[in-house]
């Protein structure tokens, strides 16, 4: 097949995204380093997925299989949003998922040399931290465009260090998450983006390309309330946008359909890309986040677990979930 035929990143973009420290990894996919990530193996704390799941922060891998193609242009994005573009995604076009996971690998190994000589360096971590056992689909773009996603997190648990794979995603491609629970391929955890508490709002933070986006993200609430692993809402508050009170009721009715195990309340970070579109002003402080967060709860009957100051988020939890808050499996497991 021609390589005209495949999906290939525009030069100038992958140009772009290598001087902000990614690596890209075949035609389409990339890695970044997170800070956290780096704080960890030098023993300087780990991120609130650490503190609230168990996941191990040294360890993890912060990929996308669809690095700069989105279909939403949201306001709050601190990635390169203004490189996304949105383009149906085929399995003759993208890379096979194997080559992306070793090409991953690789090139995560590269980017984390650096550390190797620093003073601050822990000495049993950093072996540890060369094999990640976390892969966080997440990075930037929207993850299942890729469509052979279901085949990427089948050899992902195959491998004998893995121990959880989350993903994130804004709800745009409900027959995806289908095709993972058809084919027995969902993740560890499962991340659905929630900013607005109706359509209006939706539209307005979200600027989707597709029409009828905001249905297909509550097709993805119905179909999460439906899935046999962990499923974890994540608000993300602008202040002055969509942090009101009186939104509580729409955003409580968008959570019921889903039946989320976790709620995670999360303040805007005025970082990156978006700074070019929101202000210091719109990022809430911790004690906003979780004067909101509490009352959604309370409102939704949730039940409070944990926060961080630090990342400006508060965890609860439905009490009638089936699952621990800790990572116990790669495949989610029940309590028993």
């Amino acid at each position: 097949m021609a390589n005209s035929q495949k999906l290939v990143m525009p030069e100038d973009i992958r140009k772009q995204l290598i001087k902000k420290h990614y690596a890209i990894v075949g035609n389409h996919s990339a890695i970044q380093i997170c800070s956290w990530t780096k704080k960890a193996i030098k023993g300087q704390g780990v991120c609130y997925k650490e503190q609230f799941y168990g996941i191990d922060c040294h360890r993890c891998a912060q990929i996308s299989p669809a690095a700069v193609w989105c279909p939403n242009n949201c306001i709050y994005c601190w990635r390169p949003m203004e490189f996304m573009k949105y383009k149906e995604m085929t399995p003759e076009m993208v890379d096979p998922p194997d080559e992306i996971i070793e090409g991953i690998i690789e090139a995560r190994k590269k980017l984390l040399s650096g550390l190797h000589a620093h003073k601050d360096l822990d000495p049993n971590r950093w072996p540890e931290a060369l094999e990640p056992n976390h892969f966080a689909i997440s990075l930037s773009g929207e993850p299942t465009m890729y469509p052979r996603l279901d085949e990427m997190i089948h050899l992902l648990r195959k491998r004998e260090s893995m121990k959880s794979i989350f993903i994130v995603t804004n709800g745009q491609f409900p027959e995806a998450l289908e095709k993972l629970m058809k084919n027995d391929a969902l993740p560890t955890q499962l991340y659905l983006s929630m900013n607005a508490p109706d359509r209006e709002l939706f539209h307005k933070i979200n600027n989707p390309v597709l029409p009828d986006a905001w249905e297909r993200f509550h097709k993805t609430l119905e179909l999460m309330s439906k899935m046999k692993t962990r499923r974890v809402i994540r608000i993300t508050l602008i202040k002055g946008y969509n942090d009101k009170e009186e939104y509580i009721p729409g955003y409580a009715e968008q959570i019921r359909k889903s039946n989320a195990d976790f709620v995670e309340v999360k303040a805007y970070m005025y970082l990156g890309y978006s700074m070019r579109r929101l202000n210091a002003e719109n990022m809430p402080k911790h004690e906003e986040v979780k004067a909101f967060g509490d009352k959604l709860a309370e409102y939704l009957e949730y039940e409070y677990v944990d926060e961080a100051v630090r990342s400006r988020i508060v965890l609860y939890k439905n009490p009638k979930s089936v699952y621990p808050l800790k990572i116990t499996s790669v495949v989610a497991q029940p309590i028993k």
